[in-house]
């Protein structure tokens, strides 16, 4: 297990928000979370990051240890027909490509989602009408009640659109996932990837940090549209924007802090309820 002391996260959420913390944690095997947990208490909360896609790092310095699920725990093994077993800091690019180079389809679409595997067990990950449930067999967790090491079925999951089991009980740390994927052509596997991949850049602000949707899909509303609708494309508070590309996404342009892409969602917010009387509910996790 390695460990950091005031540690810069900016490389470890998808903003590029500026943020320390106090001390980091980076385990390399599931025995490292327990002796996190066992060893080394404090009196504020744990904050866990994997890829840290699809969050907000709201300060600039947090008294809170972190721990980073990434790259020290991320080791894949294929199994026979198709089964794999995979540690949930594994990033899902890495996870498709893997699986290309071994002629098996099923995670195509995850070519070009931010998240590592564990964040998109968490979030139930998907696009074009596929999830990461649709693959997924069992997952292996640490349960921080007592901590002790945990399994628990697909089924008992209780799967929703971008919701889970563990979305609901944070208390649970999700160490390794098995999935179940099947053999195919790799020339129709690599090409469903860049089409993928083709589709996303083509509608989606890849050139600049950001962290994905910002808001979940309000029931009979579309977001994007609603927010081009009050021409808030290019809006700014600090160095955050909406993106002129989508105006679901926002932007880290010119080296935004956390309070400003909070701020420019609060003005947001505001400003489509008043005109649509529509509640928007942020979709990225504020820590």
């Amino acid at each position: 297990m390695k460990i950091f002391e005031n540690f810069d996260l900016k490389a470890y959420n998808s903003y590029h928000v500026h943020a320390t913390c106090k001390r980091a944690f980076m385990p390399q095997t599931e025995n490292d979370f327990v002796d996190i947990y066992r060893n080394y208490p404090t009196d504020s909360e744990k904050i866990i990051l994997g890829g840290g896609y699809n969050v907000i790092l709201s300060k600039a310095f947090y008294e809170n240890d972190f721990i980073l699920i990434g790259e020290t725990f991320s080791a894949i093994d294929f199994q026979d027909n198709g089964l794999i077993e995979a540690e949930s800091g594994l990033d899902l690019k890495a996870l498709s490509e893997l699986a290309l180079e071994n002629s098996l389809t099923g995670v195509e679409i995850f070519y070009d989602i931010p998240s590592s595997l564990g964040g998109a067990v968490v979030m139930n990950a998907g696009a074009g009408g596929e999830d990461i449930k649709d693959v997924l067999l069992k997952v292996r967790f640490l349960d921080l009640q007592d901590l002790q090491i945990k399994e628990m079925l697909k089924e008992q999951m209780d799967f929703e659109y971008r919701n889970s089991y563990f979305q609901r009980n944070k208390e649970n740390i999700i160490l390794k996932a098995w999935l179940q994927l099947r053999k195919g052509d790799p020339v129709l596997i690599k090409t469903k990837m860049e089409e993928t991949k083709a589709a996303r850049w083509a509608k989606q602000p890849k050139d600049l940090p950001n962290a994905g949707s910002v808001f979940k899909r309000p029931k009979g509303h579309y977001v994007g549209p609603m927010i081009e609708g009050l021409g808030l494309k290019g809006f700014a508070v600090g160095g955050a924007k909406i993106s002129e590309k989508h105006a679901g996404f926002i932007v880290n342009f010119n080296n935004a802090t956390g309070e400003d892409i909070l701020k420019l969602i609060h003005d947001v917010k505001e400003r489509v309820w008043d005109k649509f009387g529509v509640e928007l509910e942020i979709e990225q996790r504020i820590i």
